[in-house]
């Protein structure tokens, strides 16, 4: 047994911790603002319930992605999906965020974690792109099903993400059943406006 490989990784999960305190523009249910960390776990999910839609998919391997896509933003935070056009660099950001994250991790698995960022990142492969329609989906479900704030702009989620929603046949019927309250949504506050 390695012990310093262990109290290596222990570090990392020390400092993945940080994930559960790093917010989103996104409320909950009930009116509390989410965690980036609810967010992934609700995308492993969302994973795990429709996995039998996707059986052609490595489902290890999208789980794995789902857990990491937003790990970097334990350090530097999130960027709200709405303002993301704002940060050109989001992503160099986020990537060497990761990697001062996985620092202490031992050469194999942190290869691994950054190797899987990076495909989802770049949507390289099938898995890739059904986590970034996933991911786009509960981004949009959240909006819907959140207590917000006044004013909250419901419009972005119709545009949202199609690039990989219209990826696959799921995901355009999950997108169509999400526009449609989203929808709802848009025309109950233009009722209460």
């Amino acid at each position: 047994m390695d012990i310093e490989k262990i109290k290596g990784r222990l570090e990392f999960l020390r400092e993945a911790e940080k994930l559960k305190d790093v917010l989103r523009s996104a409320h909950t249910s009930c009116g509390r603002t989410e965690s980036t960390a609810e967010h992934s776990w609700r995308l492993c999910l969302m994973a795990i319930v429709f996995g039998d839609y996707l059986t052609d998919l490595d489902r290890l391997k999208m789980l794995k992605m789902c857990v990491i896509h937003d790990l970097g933003e334990a350090i530097n935070g999130d960027v709200p999906a709405i303002n993301q056009d704002a940060f050109p660099n989001k992503s160099e950001q986020e990537r060497n965020d990761l990697l001062l994250l996985t620092s202490a991790l031992d050469e194999p698995l942190k290869a691994e974690i950054l190797a899987l960022w990076d495909d989802y990142e770049n949507a390289s492969s099938p898995e890739a792109v059904a986590v970034k329609a996933l991911d786009k989906l509960e981004t949009m479900l959240q909006h819907n099903q959140g207590k917000n704030p006044t004013g909250f702009d419901y419009e972005f989620n119709l545009a949202y993400g199609k690039k990989y929603t219209d990826a696959a046949p799921l995901f355009e019927a999950l997108r169509t059943i999400i526009d449609q309250d989203t929808k709802e949504h848009i025309l109950a506050n233009s009722k209460n406006h």
